[in-house]
Order: structure tokens, then sequence, then C-alpha cells
């Protein structure tokens, strides 16, 4: 993927809503004995095609999940939602994770499971079918799922790379 592909957003005025997708105790071995840690997997987004996502690790649960937020904050992207949908297929593999995401029509809602129905969501999909296949970690699936939506693309960008007017190709 190029860097060109990556819509990246500042979080000037957005009012982002964040949602946890998974958290994890950590136990490391000592000499002294075990120490428990957390680590969260956090999405955040404005429900209207801003999403990013930020793991967060901590000792404490709560503190992990705010680590998350910030982190999350900071990698926001931009992904063409159109009538509440996506506009093409797309598939995407990050490690052992291999998702695939449909256009759905109207009221069909958010055919998706786990990591991948919360990522959907965040970002203001409203009608999408998804599958994922190989591995259900939820890193490795939100990870697959921002590539995913990182490579789709809308009618409008495609014109615009392909140099095409296009008020004259949509009206004629």
């Amino acid at each position: 993927m190029s860097t060109s592909t990556i819509r990246k957003v500042k979080t000037i005025d957005l009012d982002l809503k964040d949602r946890l997708v998974s958290i994890q105790r950590v136990t490391k071995v000592t000499k002294g004995g075990r120490t428990f840690s957390f680590s969260a997997i956090v999405v955040v987004g404005n429900e209207d095609g801003i999403v990013g996502y930020g793991l967060g690790k901590a000792s404490e649960v709560t503190t992990a999940i705010a680590k998350g937020v910030e982190d999350a904050k900071k990698n926001l992207i931009k992904v063409p939602v159109i009538n509440g949908t996506i506009p093409h297929e797309q598939i995407a593999k990050y490690g052992g994770a291999q998702v695939f995401i449909k256009p759905a029509s109207g009221g069909t809602g958010v055919k998706a499971g786990g990591a991948m129905r919360a990522v959907l969501e965040t970002v203001g999909i409203k009608d999408v079918l998804a599958k994922s296949k190989g591995s259900s970690n939820p890193h490795n699936l939100v990870k697959a799922t921002f590539m995913a939506l990182l490579e789709l693309r809308d009618a409008y960008t495609i014109a615009q790379q392909r140099s095409v007017n296009i008020t004259k190709v949509f009206n004629g």
C-alpha cells in the first residue's frame, strides 16, 4: 500500500465516540512472582466516516483503555461511506486474519462479528456484509479491517485520480 492512499485526519473539533474491542490480562513471571497488567484495543470514530484504533497497556484496566483512546485519536483515517454502506467489495489480510467486506442494501444492518463489527459501526457503516477467515485474534482482525477500509475508493476519488471532469460524467 502506498502512502498516498492513506487519508489521515486531524482531530480538530471532532465528536469522537470510543468503543472497547478487547481487553487482555497479561502475566509476566519474574523471580519475585507474577506481575499482572492489561492491554486494551480501542476503536474511536464519529460515526460519519472517520475512525481510528489504538492499543493501550497499563497495570490497571481504566488506564489501559484511556491510553488506547489517546493512541486511537492519533491514528484517524477517513473512509468513504455512501448511503450507509461501502462503495465496493474488499478483501484484506493482516497476519493470520483475512477479512472480506461487501456492500449491502438498505435495512440489512451490520452482518459482522466481534472486532469487525466494532470497527464498522464506529465508522458509521449501517449496511454491510462481512466475513473473517483464519485467525480470530482481535488485534489482527482490527488491523485487517482497517487495511480493507483504507483500500476503499469512491467514484469521485477515482475520477479525480484519472483527471476526469466529474460533473460532465454524472450530468450527461
